[in-house]
């Protein structure tokens, strides 16, 4: 049986497996930190071009987010080095920066997640870097509209599984493959807390949704089988049958009457190409 906690206090929670439903001060704090993580994204858009290496965006990141007063957080996370995943073709998630550079064609993931003022904003976005074929930008228009789909079943009353249900649907629609093995999650003053937001479900099933509630939608999608496999490094997940592989990312709040998006860009860019 789910289990639900009203959070009263802003302090830091140690994750205890229940779900916590937050009050108007968290979701203020999550607005402040979903608004850099996005601006964060909207800054690099210039830079995303054939030549640039994946380790000078993340120090662009790493400047730019300390600048704003936060710190990222994925910096020294359970051992991780920078500031930034950023994953390229077909990698799924939790691609490391270094001196590898961007090739015209190439599409990419940039997810960041700002650690401002106790709180956790933290969004992903694709990027199409010089001509990208019609195949992999059309991959990329597909995996937003799971990602946004899914947000429109983010309602009270609803239930994970209603969330998962629509990103399943749409990317099989496309004879696309859902990755299983990595999920959303609840976030707050926590990175990861409850509850997990899988991408692929039953409509009705699930935890409910209720107000209060805060956490990620971030849907990876492959233009092949689904299944991945995670490399030497210990961090990098790929596609196995090497196939392309997209991802956008949200955060979000459960509301009296839907759901606020936290990571929305101030540009108003939401799918490639920005600008």
């Amino acid at each position: 049986m789910t289990e639900y906690v009203t959070v009263t206090s802003d302090a830091p929670d140690a994750r205890t497996g229940a779900i916590k439903l937050h009050g108007p001060a968290a979701f203020e704090g999550m607005m402040k930190a979903g608004r850099l993580a996005a601006e964060t994204l909207d800054m690099i858009v210039p830079h995303m071009v054939p030549g640039v290496t994946t380790a000078e965006i993340d120090r662009l990141i790493y400047d730019f987010v300390t600048a704003a007063g936060a710190v990222p957080a994925t910096l020294g996370y359970r051992g991780y080095t920078h500031s930034v995943c950023i994953s390229i073709n077909h990698v799924v998630c939790h691609g490391i920066p270094s001196e590898k550079t961007l090739k015209s064609g190439d599409i990419v993931n940039v997810d960041v997640t700002p650690l401002l003022d106790g709180w956790h904003g933290d969004t992903s976005r694709m990027y199409l870097v010089g001509d990208v074929p019609i195949k992999a930008r059309r991959l990329v228009e597909v995996t937003y509209e799971c990602l946004m789909l899914g947000i429109e079943q983010a309602k009270p009353g609803n239930r994970m599984g209603d969330v998962a249900h629509a990103i399943q649907r749409h990317a099989e629609k496309h004879r696309y493959g859902v990755v299983r093995d990595f999920c959303g999650h609840g976030v707050g003053r926590l990175f990861h807390d409850a509850p997990e937001v899988v991408h692929v479900g039953k409509p009705g099933t699930g935890p409910e949704l209720r107000p209060g509630m805060i956490f990620t939608i971030e849907p990876m999608i492959n233009i092949g089988r689904p299944d991945v496999k995670l490399l030497d490094d210990g961090w990098t997940a790929v596609t196995r049958d090497r196939s392309l592989s997209a991802q956008f990312e949200h955060s979000i709040g459960i509301t009296e009457t839907g759901c606020d998006i936290f990571t929305l860009s101030p540009k108003g860019y939401t799918q490639p190409p920005y600008g």
